[in-house]
């Protein structure tokens, strides 16, 4: 079992930023990628943005150019950084990491967008 933990949600109002930060019990050097997904009320999980081992990124149509994905393998450390963020970003968030026959979700942390 590999324990993620997620911080650094809360309430933000529109326009601002905010950073979470997923803690991973084991290395992430291991890992085939990284991704942050989140989940507003009454509807799915939807994936917000990966990184792949190499380091390529990927993200929704809904956050491109807006939230950026990154790691610290030293650390054991996947970051969310968002920014410009709206009303519809209100979600909790989670991470979750791929290590080829399983992946490990956090429990998630919320984040609310509201004036």
């Amino acid at each position: 079992q590999v324990q993620l933990v997620e911080t650094g949600g809360g309430l933000v109002q529109p326009g601002g930023s905010r950073r979470l930060s997923c803690a991973v019990g084991r290395s992430i050097v291991d890992s085939d990628g990284l991704g942050w997904y989140r989940q507003a009320p009454g509807k799915q999980r939807e994936l917000v943005a990966t990184i792949t081992k190499g380091g390529s990124t990927n993200y929704s149509d809904s956050v491109k150019g807006r939230f950026t994905i990154f790691r610290n393998r030293g650390r054991n450390l996947m970051y969310l950084e968002m920014t410009s963020l709206k009303p519809e970003d209100t979600a909790v968030y989670y991470c979750n990491v791929d290590f080829g026959l399983q992946s490990y979700w956090g429990r998630g942390t919320q984040v609310t967008v509201s004036a």
